[in-house]
């Protein structure tokens, strides 16, 4: 029998999208999730693009191409990429202050049988995605 389970939100506007996805994740328990899709639109972003210290920001309207990643209540690591009404695309780290515009439409998946950490383990600098199989 599969420990895998699906969990669907909508999101709607002016939610903080990371915070909301972040807040899902704990009110649900969810120890080993991944992100399986969103689609939606934003009217702020906030995104850490590849080895920088903070976040770009801006706003407009702006439509969510990709949202991907782990979920953990031990830490999610989620990245975006979001195009503007030209079709000119952004992506990086998605942080706190992506504001909903419309609509998030999000699909998400866990497994209960494995437990998401992150951690230093010594490889790189930063916190990075640990994985322990419950079921032996």
């Amino acid at each position: 029998m599969s420990s895998t389970k699906n969990h669907v939100i909508r999101l709607k506007p002016g939610a903080d999208l990371r915070a909301s996805i972040q807040q899902y994740v704990n009110d649900h328990h969810i120890k080993a999730g991944w992100m399986v899709t969103c689609s939606g639109s934003l009217t702020d972003y906030n995104i850490r693009m590849a080895n920088q210290p903070g976040g770009t920001t801006g706003s407009g309207h702006f439509e969510i191409v990709a949202l991907s990643g782990t979920l953990s209540v031990n830490g999610s690591h989620l990245h975006i990429s979001i195009s503007d009404s030209t079709g000119a695309t952004i992506g990086g780290h998605l942080l706190e202050g992506c504001k909903v515009y419309t609509t998030a439409e999000i699909v998400m998946q866990s497994d209960g049988d494995l437990l998401f950490k992150r951690e230093k383990d010594g490889s790189t600098p930063w916190e990075e995605l640990q994985i322990e199989n419950l079921k032996p």
